[in-house]
């Protein structure tokens, strides 16, 4: 038997997934929220991770090009698409001088044994309250929207993108990047 609990949260990721599939979220307001700013200072933030010392900060990221992408949980259709993408096209990224975050509610258990299932050599950040999520617009009761970021390497929030196809998201935002370093 299922816990309540539990019913509510694949309930509310099961429409999650259905209203990002259908593209409902609008382009200023995004469905978790207010947006951060184009062209403005990207929210910092500190945050557990599965990798490195534990912790990362944006701010320790400075002189690099950020991709911040925010997805609702581990091991799930979508998000392990995206991941996988991601992975993919690391090599691209690190060419362009780009890093790349993952950011959800799971915690830093979760984040490793995702990390080790998929092979992915790029950190995730657990942010279990929902306070970065929230900062980014990127949260829906508890889990973390599918949202993605650009950060210039002085921290300045260069694009957003709301309306996320995890099969092709990301080629989008490789290509968003091309055209943001040229």
């Amino acid at each position: 038997m299922i816990s309540r609990r539990k019913f509510l949260h694949i309930l509310l990721v099961s429409c999650f997934a259905v209203m990002s599939w259908l593209n409902f979220a609008p382009t200023a307001h995004a469905l978790g929220g207010k947006l951060p700013a184009i062209n403005q200072p990207a929210p910092d933030f500190t945050l557990p991770t599965n990798t490195g010392d534990g912790q990362l900060s944006l701010s320790d990221l400075r002189g690099k090009w950020v991709v911040l992408y925010f997805y609702p949980k581990d091991f799930t259709e979508g998000c392990t698409i995206e991941a996988r993408r991601f992975q993919q096209d690391l090599p691209k990224y690190l060419e362009k001088n780009a890093q790349i975050i993952g950011v959800s509610a799971d915690d830093i258990d979760s984040h490793a044994e995702f990390c080790d299932s998929e092979g992915l050599k790029f950190p995730l950040l657990a942010d279990t309250t929902g306070a970065v999520s929230k900062a980014y617009g990127s949260w829906i009761g508890f889990v973390s929207m599918r949202h993605s970021f650009i950060i210039d390497p002085q921290g300045i929030l260069r694009d957003t993108f709301v309306k996320v196809n995890p099969s092709v998201h990301s080629a989008e935002v490789l290509a968003r990047l091309e055209k943001l370093q040229s």
